[in-house]
């Protein structure tokens, strides 16, 4: 009888189940899209009960298709879109408040009000303050549903990401834990000593009784209530998605890097055993943890990526589908001046300006539809560009080899040219689920389904490259008009390449 490993993917706008084979090659697939709130502008949330059920019913679907049960699944591995807020009753197993997403910036005006402490909180978490990441979300929680803090205190509210959320629902609330990489993402985890911070549960008045317990991102968790998918199942790995895909795309090595191209743009390259702080508007990260030995990461991340995309589609309308952009950028030759600067939630790394607003400038009579989707594009290959910059600028070395994932990777326009912009070579696996496959082989290492890094790694193939073929003077000329649109939101310039 086959084995199988089973990967679900927890993401911003869709739950996924996806099982993979011994050789990482997909066996099945299931995928439901969830609704997303927007109670104010610049605020959005998910329905926590909505992406466990969600997730729940594509696992069950992903093995009907394959004709696999539960006895067939050696273990599962987690994925996750990471930041995102959950406070849930212990004892009735329901959630106080919506998930508040990692896009919600409705902390703002509070983060600008702890900048002093920034320095601190840098050193001992990583990241930089900004409403991105929970800590704040946690705080708002707290003090704006009505008894909140009381009964956290009390011990009767527990906080996690949507990683520690599904865990905690499969077992049936016998395992509550987070992961080290989502714990690094928290602002409330000390990624040198591994364990939660009580200056800065102390700052933010965050009970800390009401934290998960910080795990490996490769071990047994637990086991699955059998109810939920025809019998036990081990749950053997998590990973916030982003650190899944460093380790999906085989990233074991100091100065490997991948992007993933998502609803954002997220940036990662593996610096070792020991974290580096950047000098450039970057965040240190916990890359994984396993078998005792940590892997830390530098990580820059773009706020509107596919979301990009997703505007032109469903606010403009200039397009049908994601899909159809490639054509149409093709159809013209440039972008005749055009550029886009999507700031709708604010600025990320290198930047950080969370009150800056999307602009379109250069406009000019002779500026059409078809400039402005390829200027859209465009938009997302400069802001990956600024991070591979940056990230250069702090490894003091040449990026030689940019992987990248994620659907929209699929668009050979878009990989194309950031390979003639970043100057470096692209390589994009034949399967961009990498996100997936790292959740896959952190669990499947945990039950000894992958003996190791080396047999996951030789097992790997299959791989488009794309080289730069643009001369200098355009890579010059181009890179300048993005800095000049940027620095109209900003008042200055990063000086990107």
């Amino acid at each position: 009888m086959s084995k199988y490993i089973m990967a679900f993917d927890a993401g911003t706008t869709s739950e996924r189940a996806i099982i993979f084979d011994k050789n990482g090659e997909i066996v099945s697939v299931a995928q439901k899209e969830f609704n997303q709130i927007y109670p104010q502008p610049g605020w959005v949330e998910h329905n926590p009960m909505e992406i466990w059920s969600s997730q729940v019913g594509v696992a069950v679907e992903a093995m009907a298709k394959a004709g696999i049960d539960a006895g067939q699944i050696e273990a599962i591995g987690i994925t996750n879109q990471r930041e995102t807020t959950i406070v849930w009753d212990k004892n009735t197993g329901l959630p106080i408040y919506n998930a508040i997403v990692w896009q919600c910036r409705r902390t703002t005006g509070y983060c600008t009000e702890i900048e002093e402490y920034s320095s601190m909180i840098r050193a001992k978490t990583g990241l930089i303050i900004d409403p991105y990441f929970s800590a704040t979300k946690l705080k708002w929680i707290l003090d704006n549903v009505k008894g909140a803090r009381e009964r956290a205190q009390k011990g009767d509210l527990l906080f996690g990401t949507v990683e520690t959320w599904i865990i905690w629902k499969l077992t049936k609330g016998q395992v509550h834990v987070t992961d080290y990489s989502n714990a690094s993402r928290t602002m409330l985890f000390n990624i040198n000593t591994l364990n939660w911070d009580e200056d800065i549960c102390k700052l933010l008045d965050i009970p800390m009784c009401m934290l998960p317990t910080p795990v490996p991102n490769s071990k047994v968790y637990g086991e699955t209530a059998p109810e939920y998918l025809g019998g036990s199942i081990k749950i053997g790995g998590a990973a916030g998605d982003q650190q899944a895909a460093l380790f999906g795309q085989t990233c074991f090595r100091k100065g490997d890097m991948k992007n993933t191209y998502g609803t954002g743009c997220f940036l990662l390259m593996n610096t070792g055993d020991k974290p580096t702080f950047s000098e450039n508007g970057l965040v240190t990260t916990i890359g994984w943890g396993i078998n005792g030995k940590l892997t830390y990461a530098l990580e820059g991340s773009v706020f509107m990526g596919g979301a990009l995309v997703q505007w032109l589609r469903d606010e403009l309308p200039m397009i049908n589908t994601a899909a159809e952009t490639e054509e149409i950028a093709m159809r013209v030759k440039d972008t005749n001046g055009c550029y886009i600067v999507p700031a709708f939630t604010g600025l990320g790394a290198p930047y950080w300006k969370p009150d800056a607003k999307g602009i379109i400038c250069g406009l000019t009579r002779g500026v059409g539809r078809d400039h402005i989707v390829r200027a859209a594009l465009d938009a997302i290959v400069y802001q990956v560009n600024d991070i591979v910059s940056a990230m250069e600028q702090d490894a003091n070395c040449k990026v030689g080899v940019l992987k990248v994932d994620g659907g929209a990777s699929n668009n050979n326009y878009l990989v194309k040219t950031q390979a003639d912009i970043s100057d470096t070579k692209v390589i994009r696996p034949k399967c961009v689920e990498t996100t997936a496959l790292g959740a896959a082989y952190l669990a499947g290492l945990a039950v000894g389904y992958w003996k190791d890094e080396a047999e996951i790694e030789n097992s790997t193939k299959d791989f488009d490259e794309f080289s730069p073929v643009m001369d200098a003077a355009e890579r010059s000329e181009r890179l300048k008009g993005w800095n000049e649109a940027v620095s109209l939101l900003t008042g200055s310039s990063k000086g990107m390449k």
